[in-house]
């Protein structure tokens, strides 16, 4: 995720997806299910997990939340962190230490697949000492091997997600199925548009019948920047959002805009006028992704942290809880103990030729990339 995740009652989430109480989450089974603790010296080690908003399971009431149930079944002690609101504005953040060969005090950090792809670049990474996770065996092959790491050893997949078409039928008056549905004379200033340029160009690429993953200059891409300026001056589009997106949206202020799955699939839960749509030329495809800093003090105790939340039993908890994609294999399964119907829920398990629908964003240079970026802040005014 690129911005702060829509605040909602998660205790009503759990309730209504069967968390509460389900099988699996007492203490004593966390333990019998991870081996408990190994009686070895990691009770003394603190881990730092830094991630984005709202994108974690949390410890309510009697449900054990995913950094509880890793504490108790580790013996590792743990902090989290919701260090992240935008990937540049992380990036600045940690350059001054890390750019000289310094650490910074997190162990494990959740940059988006782009961003990890440029730390990677910059070595700035740790390599995963992949043979302490077993269970990243049970990543999802689509993610492996990806632009952003192409040999494998740097990052695993925390969540992942599609950029498509969100919409209010009550706004709309009918359903939508097209990138075209967005520039629609009907809905002139009332359509939103991402400020994360990858989803809205992306997005808009797609609609022009170009694959975003292909994509290697400016010049590839300039007719979505053109048309994204001529939808701006015209009015069609009403503003450029991060995540308070969902509110317009939830009040018909848009009739439609470019949404974020999981965000979407959460808005659904109280308002049923709401929906989200893979359109016909395809969706754009993120995730967000677990690295280790170049010089992080656990390394070891990270380790056993990703090969806990690869655990299809824990991954399946985190699922049902956040509504994004899994990269853990074997979810769906577990899933589907906790709430059947979500495990039916095309958007968050999606079959084969969807699959096939759904497209990353290419691995820029940096100077295709700073490009990229400065035209579009043009347009939206950042």
């Amino acid at each position: 995720m690129n911005i702060s995740k829509r605040e909602f009652s998660r205790r009503q989430l759990l309730i209504r997806s069967g968390l509460a109480g389900a099988a699996g989450l007492s203490l004593p089974a966390i333990l019998a299910a991870c081996g408990g603790d190994d009686g070895g010296d990691s009770g003394t080690l603190t881990l730092l997990f830094e991630n984005w908003p709202e994108y974690i399971d949390v410890t309510d009431g009697d449900v054990l939340g995913t950094i509880d149930r890793f504490i108790a079944a580790s013996g590792v002690a743990m902090s989290y962190s919701e260090a992240f609101n935008d990937n540049l504005e992380y990036f600045a953040k940690i350059q001054p230490l890390l750019g000289t060969g310094k650490s910074i005090e997190a162990d494990i950090i959740a940059p988006t697949q782009w961003m990890a792809g440029r730390l990677r670049k910059l070595d700035w990474l740790e390599k995963l000492p992949l043979n302490k996770i077993p269970n990243s065996k049970n990543l999802e092959d689509a993610f492996k091997l990806p632009p952003s790491d192409p040999t494998g050893e740097y990052s695993l997949p925390w969540q992942s997600g599609i950029a498509g078409i969100a919409y209010n039928i009550d706004a709309t008056g009918r359903e939508l199925k097209s990138i075209a549905d967005l520039f629609d004379p009907e809905f002139k200033g009332k359509i939103g548009m991402l400020t994360e340029m990858r989803d809205t160009v992306g997005l808009l690429l797609l609609g022009l019948g170009v694959n975003p993953s292909d994509i290697t200059s400016f010049d590839e891409a300039a007719g979505a920047f053109e048309q994204l300026e001529k939808a701006k001056s015209d009015g069609q589009i009403r503003a450029f959002t991060g995540n308070d997106y969902l509110d317009d949206l939830g009040l018909g202020n848009f009739a439609a805009c470019i949404g974020w799955s999981g965000d979407v699939l959460q808005l659904i839960i109280d308002n049923p006028s709401v929906r989200f749509v893979v359109p016909e030329e395809g969706a754009t495809l993120w995730w967000d992704t677990m690295v280790v800093p170049k010089g992080a003090k656990n390394v070891e105790a990270a380790a056993k942290f990703m090969d806990f939340v690869y655990d299809p039993v824990q991954a399946a908890q985190l699922t049902a809880y956040v509504q994004y994609i899994s990269p853990v294999k074997g979810v769906r399964e577990e899933v589907a103990k906790i709430d059947p119907a979500l495990a039916d829920n095309p958007l968050l398990f999606p079959d084969d030729e969807t699959k096939k629908r759904f497209f990353p964003f290419a691995d820029l240079s940096d100077e295709v990339e700073m490009q990229f970026e400065e035209a579009f802040s043009g347009i939206i005014g950042a």
